[in-house]
């Protein structure tokens, strides 16, 4: 028997990066594009790497291409993570195995590195898979912290729990990460909100702009740590905004949302470096009377559009800088 799992991109919609900082965020899925896991049973236990993570190459050209847009490593570093977290938590927890070795591939449509959650996708899906062939049942709650543990502590990725609870939960998700919840249980408050009170979104992105999250972010971690008081008061609004964001949705407050969406990018230019490409969709997409923020750390944004007459602007302008658009679909 074959055990097919997937996970979903995701785009943040409003918080982030404060789910890093026990903040509070809303996030939605992008059901558009997903990681794919094939898990079978086999003899010895065997990785299958796709053609975009093969060592083998045409030329030197396409060598430094393909680093160009993936990066130094592919998804085989992820799924031996999962693998490798999934058993500790079943010792950890005392639950027996079964003594079975199993063939795992993955194949992914995420664009790579533009903030659209392409990693934690994998390790969600591994995960799911892994479950389901050694019959494990984890709590829902906990399972969003085991798969960032799998990125932090096995492979020293910078993230915050946010990708990890909406490619679990699905649908949109306000998310209230406290720490002392997070201290006592491990896992935040995880809000479902009604998708359908959502208003007109869009999402953009570039994958010229592809980039390594945890480069991105290193810094505002390290100013955090040090108690930069321009950083951690404007975290601490952007976890408001979410707050904020949470009630506008729910009251069909369109307005109040536009105004949210484009102050949480605002606030994120404060205390990061922006580049000059990614301000530039910020700015088209904005001219086009857009709401517009990053969907995650940079190469992606998400926003408001008033009606199809401002999407199919939005579709033009942002071609024009090499800028693909989508209406993100939320499952």
């Amino acid at each position: 028997m074959i055990i097919e799992t997937h996970a979903y991109a995701r785009a943040g919609l409003l918080g982030n990066p404060s789910d890093g900082y026990n903040g509070k965020t809303i996030s939605i899925i992008v059901a558009n594009f997903g990681a794919h896991i094939s898990l079978y049973e086999t003899p010895e236990l065997k990785i299958e790497s796709p053609d975009s993570d093969q060592n083998v190459f045409k030329n030197v050209y396409e060598l430094v291409e393909r680093i160009g847009s993936l990066g130094y490593y592919g998804g085989d570093r992820l799924i031996k993570a999962a693998i490798r977290k999934f058993f500790q938590f079943c010792s950890e927890n005392e639950i027996k195995l079964d003594y079975r070795n199993f063939s795992i591939r993955y194949n992914s449509s995420i664009p790579r590195q533009v903030g659209l959650g392409g990693s934690s996708a994998i390790v969600t899906a591994t995960m799911r898979a892994l479950m389901e062939f050694f019959k494990v049942a984890i709590p829902k709650e906990i399972l969003p912290s085991l798969i960032l543990a799998a990125e932090m502590d096995e492979l020293g990725i910078n993230a915050g729990l946010q990708d990890r609870v909406i490619q679990v939960y699905e649908g949109c998700v306000y998310m209230d990460f406290n720490r002392e919840i997070m201290h006592k249980k491990n896992h935040g408050i995880y809000t479902a909100l009604d998708k359908n009170k959502l208003p007109k979104l869009y999402l953009a992105y570039k994958t010229s702009l592809s980039k390594v999250s945890s480069r991105v972010l290193n810094d505002i971690k390290v100013r955090y740590e040090r108690g930069d008081p321009e950083v951690i008061e404007t975290l601490k609004r952007m976890a408001g905004l979410a707050e904020e964001g949470k009630a506008a949705i729910e009251n069909g407050d369109e307005a109040t949302l536009h105004r949210l969406i484009n102050e949480n990018f605002d606030n994120r230019k404060k205390i990061m470096n922006i580049s000059a490409s990614n301000q530039e969709m910020i700015d088209v997409a904005r001219n086009c009377g857009a709401s517009a923020k990053f969907a995650g750390s940079g190469g992606s944004i998400i926003g408001i559009y008033k009606d199809d007459l401002m999407l199919n602007r939005l579709i033009v302008t942002l071609k024009k800088i090499n800028a693909r658009v989508i209406k993100p679909y939320i499952v």
